[in-house]
Parts: C-alpha cells; structure tokens; sequence
C-alpha cells in the first residue's frame, strides 16, 4: 500500500544506484549495462519508474545489489542518462557520487543511422564512432559518413 511518504525500496547493502535517471529510460540503462535476459544477473535488482522528483518532476531510478562501479559502462550511460548520478554504495552508505555526462567521443555505444556507412557493412571491422556535435539539443555525428543522430534517437541507437 503507498502511503505516499516515500520510495518503497530497501536499501542496499554492497551495489550502484543510478539516480536522476531521464524518465521512461530505466530498461534502456539496463540494457546498457547488459543486464536484461536473456544474460542472466544473480543479484536484486530494483527499478522506479516515473518516481516523483523535486528537481526533474519525475525520475527513474535503478538499484544494482552487489554491482561495482568498474563494471559500468559510464560512457553509455552518460549517453542514455545525461546528469543521471551513479552511487557507490558500501555498508548501506554512498561511499562515492559520480555524475554522468554526454561523452566527447563514444565509440561502440550508438549504431550509425546510414544503413551504407562502413560501420554497418558486415564484412568490414569498423567500430561505431560518434563525435558529440550538441549538448543542448544532444546531437552526435558519425567520424566515418558524417550521419548526424540525435537524442530522440538514441534509445533505438544503442549497439550495446
């Protein structure tokens, strides 16, 4: 029952807590992170979805029980979850913040839109690589066609 006085989650002991997450992306994160089946994750997992935020209105939030740091892809996320905040929790307690930002350069995160560009010919080897062009809207280009994609597209981009 929601008394509405707060998040129904217990803590974590050891884990990440990605906070701050943009609304409607908290799957997308975990797809990221590879964390969605079929590859399977012994640990709990908790998710908030459209959780009330003071400072965005709403906020998705995803818990990670004995998760570390080192694994997280923290270029991807910075992609799918700008100004989304990573806490390292150890003993119950935020042992260290860090806050995610849209990367310079990702290479390997986002799939190039241009179904000719050389990333997406099977017999070549190129990695995916995109330039950060705008922050605000949030636009990157692809270094090898010059495709431009942006935010709204970004989900449907992930090549992870």
């Amino acid at each position: 029952m929601d008394r509405g006085d707060g998040l129904l989650v217990r803590k974590i002991r050891e884990g990440v807590v990605v906070d701050h997450i943009p609304p409607g992306r908290a799957f997308t994160v975990l797809r990221v992170l590879g964390l969605l089946p079929p590859k399977p994750y012994s640990g709990r997992i908790a998710i908030v979805i459209n959780a009330e935020s003071g400072k965005m209105g709403r906020k998705d939030i995803v818990k990670i029980e004995g998760y570390g740091v080192e694994d997280l892809s923290l270029e991807a996320l910075g992609i799918v979850a700008p100004g989304a905040t990573v806490n390292v929790v150890r003993e119950y307690k935020v042992v260290e913040k860090r806050r995610l930002d849209l990367p310079e350069e990702a290479s390997g995160v986002l799939r190039c839109p241009n179904p000719t560009c050389i990333t997406r010919k099977e017999r070549e080897k190129a990695t995916p690589r995109m330039r950060l062009v705008s922050r605000s809207p949030a636009k990157y280009r692809c270094v090898y066609c010059g495709s431009t994609i942006s935010e709204e597209e970004f989900q449907d981009l992930i090549a992870i």
